[in-house]
């Protein structure tokens, strides 16, 4: 199941490479990938740390409304 989120949206817009974001959150490229294309369900600690990096909340990079 792909979960939406994003994540990519407000890394471009910060300006941040896979590579810088993923090194400030201290996960791989490869997972900050995953994450983007919602293959991976990244835990809430995860979650609360891409946030705090893009300095965005957890509603404005997580929530999407049901379809």
């Amino acid at each position: 199941m792909l979960t939406a989120n994003h994540v990519k949206q407000y890394r471009l817009m910060a300006g941040f490479s896979q590579k810088e974001l993923a090194s400030k959150t201290g996960i791989t490229r490869q997972t900050l990938s995953l994450i983007e294309k919602g293959t991976y369900n990244p835990s809430l600690k995860l979650c609360l740390n891409l946030c705090h990096a893009l300095n965005q909340t957890l509603d404005t990079v997580f929530w999407v409304e049901p379809s």
